[in-house]
């Protein structure tokens, strides 16, 4: 079986054809899934979904282009639904800082205050992060271990295949791995990617987008979970059944509400 820790079904381009992407996934063994979450809009569906399906989850939060979302968001409340498995997605994104330095240093400070509110309310409801990082890695870290967030653990979405991280191993942090992997030109997460303990590694699609290769440019979703792990087994010199295996472990030994359905 593969777990999908990171997929936004609740996203408008699944809606149509909503269950026919599921049935592609069962067929290939993917059965359950992670909705993160990155902007309170979203939430509504993501609960529809999770009610309406037993082997689907959520997460709440709000990711760091989507911070107008933080204000007012009530986080106790929805980390009190019986589907809700961790906070985020959360973290840092220094990708597409723009104006003067002046603007630069203050998103990165509003950044930074989101961040460590969520990484605290994480703690407080005792739920893993979401976190992520996009050319943010030294003061994410930092952050993280400033505030105690391996308390709690969670997953780099998405992991960037900066050394830096690495040691976040052992602070209690898992590390998603997506199509990105197949890329012609991911040769530094290729290359970084046995250096992570076999039992820090997670699945993820974050579909609909980084859809793997031969798929790039179409929608990703959660069958294409197989294309990674076909990859991950190639790179590490497991059986694909191996990869599924320690993957969907993993997943459950860091959200624990999966286990209970």
């Amino acid at each position: 079986m593969i777990i999908d820790t990171h997929v936004h079904l609740d996203d408008e381009r699944y809606r149509e054809d909503f269950e026919e992407v599921m049935a592609r996934a069962k067929a290939l063994d993917v059965n359950e899934f992670i909705i993160p979450g990155a902007h309170p809009s979203t939430l509504n569906r993501a609960i529809e979904l999770c009610e309406e399906h037993e082997n689907i989850f959520f997460a709440v939060g709000v990711h760091p282009y989507d911070l107008e979302g933080l204000d007012g968001l009530d986080f106790e409340h929805y980390a009190s639904h019986p589907k809700c498995v961790a906070i985020g997605e959360c973290g840092m994104d220094y990708f597409r800082l723009e104006g003067s330095d002046e603007d630069k240093l203050l998103e990165k400070k509003r950044q930074e205050e989101a961040f460590r509110a969520q990484i605290r309310m994480a703690k407080k409801v005792k739920k893993p992060l979401i976190i992520h990082i996009r050319d943010a890695s030294h003061d994410s870290k930092m952050i993280l271990l400033e505030e105690g967030a391996g308390e709690v653990g969670g997953v780099l979405h998405c992991y960037n295949a900066d050394d830096e991280l690495l040691s976040l191993a052992n602070e209690g942090f898992y590390f998603g791995i997506g199509g990105v992997l197949t890329f012609s030109n991911a040769k530094k997460l290729v290359n970084v990617l046995p250096k992570i303990p076999k039992e820090k590694l997670l699945i993820e699609t974050d579909g609909p987008y980084l859809t793997p290769h031969p798929h790039r440019g179409q929608r990703n979703e959660p069958a294409y979970t197989k294309l990674v792990a076909q990859k991950m087994s190639e790179l590490l010199e497991l059986s694909v059944d191996e990869i599924e295996a320690l993957t969907s472990t993993n997943a459950k030994r860091l959200f624990t509400g999966l286990t209970k359905y």
